[in-house]
């Protein structure tokens, strides 16, 4: 049947508000057809960092986003992508075509990004994956580049001469093995696809370069289309719900039945939030508490000074709220996960006024959305002689905020949190403090300053990590901690819990029993300790896994969590079940 292009439009139409009223809408559902799709203006774009939206126009500002190594070395870039908007479903081939405004002229760069899959964010690493990245030289010229998921840098980048600036259409066409790569009309040429997007998704991203002048306002990208080509189809899909399906036999619903006010949590990651169904579900239907893996550390909202973005750390509010989940708010003060600028000031005062604002905007923003905040994160030193001869085990080393003010900074920040969000329980969160020794003393002694001076700390949290198992800890050293803070009067809490396997056990019938065992027993001393209010694990699921091997690349996933690579739930999910069921 031979249709004009006014008449398929009316029947795609027609087929979608029939689909709307069969109940078909959702994730997955077409709204594109074989037509061009105007993504820009039928679409939310209000929710991906560095963009301002208004009238149908987006301007795209230079976020500078980075991931620093634990040292604060490098700053490997971390550019936004729009999670929470439309993206593409493609059997075929297809052609993105982008109105840019504002680029060239030596004005920094500017880019389009198409992902065939969106990058795994970690602690201090993010894992490239293949996308397609085409953008405006501040020099005028026209730069593609490719990412194949072998590294963090491009595998191919390749330069054509195009004089543009000003307003530009740019055209990028997948045909085949092969990218087509136009601009206003006129073809530049092609590049090689090494199957960027062979799983048949493209989710788009916007990235701005300030260049030398870090004042640069960025672009305007004014119209954005997608169309199929070949007669192949394409489809658009908007953003998944955040409202997740309940059952009465998960780790949150026995927590529900525990006789006192008692929740178990994970942290979770905004990327596979979106763009994984099932880690969606297991995360809005297992937990009764999240707190946000990355998303609310300064390096990711607060990037450039006095820039901030809150748009991802704000999707993971709505969905805990959409999920009856509290948030557990990580985190306001480390000597991690900085942007460089937090770094360069020398002035204490100066410093002091960084730390403050930070706190009272971030905190401030969030007032009343969370329910509780690790204020200060890992304040105690790895240097074994800070422990020894009258020192107070404090972390200096790295530490712009002990720099500057000394032990002070710690209450400083308490009460700059509680004056921003009064209603919030204030944790300080440490590592290896589960363990009996100088660690543990010096924390514990910090914790009884701290208190003599009236600051308004409310509780600590035991990470738990057990990397090796050198680290496992006795369940009752741990509740032997957990009661001496209760003798002062502050609350418990374990908040990050990951027991890898070890060498030595991967390959007995028993490793799993023991990562169980570990699991278990320290959520049986929480739910039998009164002042312990929550158990929490780092991540649920060894597919995102922050502890895999991230020398080699891609990762290898490591077995740390209680559900696998595949979601299937292990035996420490179901100790953590039967401890849960047990509970007074």
């Amino acid at each position: 049947m031979d249709l004009s292009g006014e008449t398929s439009r009316r029947l795609g139409a027609m087929l979608l508000v029939m689909a709307v009223a069969a109940g078909c809408t959702g994730q997955g559902e077409s709204i594109g057809g074989r037509s061009d799709e105007d993504l820009l203006r039928n679409h939310n774009w209000t929710q991906m960092p560095g963009t301002t939206a208004q009238n149908g126009i987006l301007r795209v500002s230079a976020s500078d986003r980075h991931i620093v190594e634990q040292d604060s070395s490098g700053g490997q870039p971390n550019p936004p992508l729009n999670l929470a908007g439309p993206h593409l479903r493609s059997d075929g081939d297809f052609t993105v075509t982008a109105r840019m405004s504002g680029v060239g002229d030596d004005d920094g760069d500017s880019w389009l990004r198409l992902y065939g899959r969106v990058p795994v964010i970690y602690d201090e690493w993010r894992q490239e994956r293949p996308s397609l990245r085409v953008g405006v030289t501040a020099d005028g010229r026209v730069r593609v580049q490719i990412w194949d998921g072998e590294g963090d840098e491009p595998a191919t980048s390749k330069d054509f001469d195009c004089g543009c600036s000003g307003t530009v259409t740019l055209a990028v066409s997948s045909i085949g093995d092969t990218f087509r790569v136009k601009a206003d009309g006129r073809q530049l040429g092609t590049v090689q696809d090494p199957g960027v997007f062979a799983e048949g998704t493209v989710w788009f991203g916007l990235e701005a370069d300030a260049g030398e002048d870090e004042r640069r306002e960025g672009w305007r990208l004014t119209q954005l289309i997608a169309r199929p080509e070949s007669g192949d189809s394409l489809r658009v899909i908007k953003a998944p719900q955040l409202r997740q399906a309940q059952s009465d036999d998960t780790l949150r619903a026995r927590a529900a039945d525990v006789e006192r006010p008692f929740d178990v949590g994970t942290a979770l990651a905004e990327n596979p939030l979106l763009t994984d169904s099932r880690y969606r579900a297991l995360a809005g239907s297992q937990f009764s508490m999240l707190t946000p893996e990355n998303a609310f550390k300064p390096q990711f909202l607060h990037p450039r000074r006095g820039v901030y973005d809150f748009r991802d750390a704000d999707l993971l509010v709505r969905f805990a709220r959409a999920n009856d989940m509290k948030v557990h708010a990580h985190t306001l003060v480390w000597h991690e996960a900085l942007p460089n600028w937090m770094r360069e000031n020398d002035d204490p005062e100066e410093v002091r006024r960084t730390m403050l604002r930070h706190i009272a905007t971030v905190a401030g923003h969030f007032k009343g959305k969370v329910a509780e905040w690790d204020v200060v994160n890992e304040p105690m030193s790895d240097d074994e002689k800070s422990y020894t001869n009258g020192n107070l085990g404090l972390r200096s080393e790295q530490s712009p905020w002990y720099e500057a003010m000394g032990e002070e900074y710690i209450d400083e920040a308490f009460r700059a949190a509680h004056r921003a969000d009064p209603k919030a329980q204030l944790f300080l969160n440490e590592y290896g403090v589960e363990e009996e020794g100088e660690r543990w003393d010096a924390l514990y002694d910090l914790i009884k300053r701290l208190k003599e001076r009236g600051v308004p700390i409310d509780g600590v949290g035991f990470q738990n990590h057990e990397y090796t198992p050198g680290d496992r800890t006795a369940p009752e050293t741990f509740r032997s901690h957990v009661q001496d803070l209760a003798e002062l009067g502050v609350q418990a809490r374990v908040s990050e819990m990951d027991v890898p396997i070890g060498e030595d056990e991967e390959d007995e019938e028993d490793g799993r029993e023991i990562q169980a065992d570990e699991m278990a027993g320290k959520l049986r001393v929480c739910l039998e300790e009164p002042n312990c209010t929550s158990f929490s694990t780092w991540g649920f699921t060894d597919r995102y896994g922050s502890t895999g091997d991230t020398k080699i690349y891609p990762p290898r996933t490591a077995d740390s969590l209680p559900w696998d690579t595949d979601l299937r739930p292990k035996r420490a999910y179901e100790r953590l079940l039967e401890a849960l069921r047990a509970a007074p």
